[in-house]
């Protein structure tokens, strides 16, 4: 990794609409600046192959790096390896729980609180709804810690044609959030 090179996690988890982790990824497989490193759940291996259609070697072809969601002793485990931040897209309620409550058994919940203890940017796009109690405290918690809850809604000011401008649009959203540039696909407000 050069000087210039971002480093972003982003890891696929169990709820639906997997279609966020594997556009995100596609995204940034033509910015030779940043380096992404993927890890998926079994269960986000689940939904890809039933929401998406794709097997699992097409969506780890779209990654820089690779790691299985048991790889504990991975390089993204630890805090002395370097990134901005992670992203998990989309966010299941049991793996928000997990980071919430700091049980970290997987390699995908593991780098997510290396993430906050670092005080590195952590994003969850927490997918699944209605919420109750329990999954709003679990939200507030991770707040409370420096992440970030970020449910994948549409921003209908940008006027979307279809369910990928949509899609676009809100990956677009959270990685500028990392000042990440992915030009054509973020539609600023205009004003008004």
């Amino acid at each position: 990794m050069n000087l210039q090179t971002k480093r972003i996690i982003i890891g696929i988890s169990g709820a639906s609409g997997a279609l966020y982790g594997v556009r995100m990824l596609s995204m940034l497989k033509p910015i030779k600046e940043v380096e992404t490193h993927l890890v998926i759940s079994s269960a986000g291996l689940m939904n890809i192959a039933h929401e998406l259609d794709m097997d699992k070697q097409s969506v780890f072809a779209l990654a820089d790096k690779t790691h299985t969601n048991l790889q504990i002793g991975a390089s993204i485990a630890s805090g002395s390896f370097k990134t901005c931040g992670m992203v998990i897209a989309p966010c299941s309620v049991k793996t928000l729980s997990s980071i919430a409550t700091g049980y970290c058994d997987t390699l995908m919940t593991r780098a997510a609180d290396v993430c906050l203890k670092e005080r590195r940017r952590l994003v969850l796009m927490v997918r699944e709804t209605p919420f109750h109690l329990g999954h709003i405290r679990n939200m507030a918690s991770v707040t409370e810690m420096g992440g970030i809850i970020y449910p994948p809604l549409p921003s209908f000011y940008a006027k979307p044609k279809s369910i990928e401008e949509m899609v676009d649009q809100t990956i677009a959203k959270v990685l500028d959030g990392f000042d990440i540039d992915v030009g054509k696909y973020l539609t600023p407000w205009p004003g008004i």
